[in-house]
């Protein structure tokens, strides 16, 4: 049966997102340190405007501080773990100085077994050491609505600190805390963040991202120093200290 223009269209359509999504870490001339955002609905901003959802909040707030850093929303609606594991080597097409993975809440909702998303978190985990092996990692967990029943959302909690511990990464332990449950802060489906919402996510993030771009600035600065021949010099054998060591 021959395409008709509506299927080329929609076709066309995947693989600009395709190629875009590939090339959301890419090499620069002028590289700028980038966090990569990896994760689903949450992490794209389903339901509000894109510089309403926390990543642009993030980029927003960094700017506002002069601070020369890309923020690189890798979200996708929909998106399950298995699904990411898939699609992370495309999006790493560089290094990043450190990412946020932000995935599992899908495979939660629809009860698939939590030892295969933990396997898979971690086949994430792996590649991005993989790709870039001085990374900061973060892993942020979400936490399930109480109609899986305690058993399965309590294993599903579980996960996080265990990935975080096993790959010496930062742990948010609940993304969502204190916006999960709030009416205010929540739209209408009782799943994704508000704008409102989005704005507290963005704090929760800050926390524990600004250390890390502490640091990373930090060891930026070092290397600079370093480069360009700032650091002191060495002392001259006569004023070394005589103890031989």
């Amino acid at each position: 049966m021959p395409m008709t223009h509506f299927s080329l269209t929609a076709i066309a359509l995947l693989l600009a997102a395709i190629v875009a999504t590939a090339a959301a870490v890419s090499t620069e001339p002028d590289h700028m340190p980038v966090v990569l955002l990896f994760g689903d609905s949450l992490t794209a901003g389903s339901g509000v405007a894109p510089d309403e959802a926390f990543p642009a909040r993030i980029q927003a707030r960094l700017n506002a501080g002069g601070r020369r850093v890309r923020i690189v929303n890798a979200g996708l609606a929909g998106e399950t773990s298995a699904a990411g594991v898939r699609r992370i080597a495309w999006v790493l097409r560089a290094p990043v100085e450190a990412s946020v993975l932000e995935l599992g809440g899908n495979d939660g909702l629809r009860g698939l077994p939590l030892d295969q998303t933990e396997s898979n978190l971690q086949a994430i985990l792996d590649t991005v050491k993989a790709k870039s092996p001085d990374a900061a990692l973060v892993v942020a967990g979400v936490r399930l609505p109480p109609n899986l029943g305690p058993h399965y959302t309590d294993a599903f909690e579980s996960m996080f600190p265990r990935l975080a511990k096993a790959n010496d990464a930062a742990l948010i332990p609940r993304l969502l805390a204190g916006v999960g449950g709030d009416r205010e802060l929540m739209s209408g489906d009782g799943i994704h963040p508000n704008a409102a919402g989005h704005q507290r996510v963005a704090e929760t993030l800050w926390q524990t991202l600004e250390p890390l771009l502490s640091r990373l600035d930090a060891s930026a600065g070092a290397a600079q120093d370093l480069e360009g021949g700032r650091v002191a010099d060495p002392p001259a054998a006569g004023d070394a200290d005589g103890d031989g060591q």
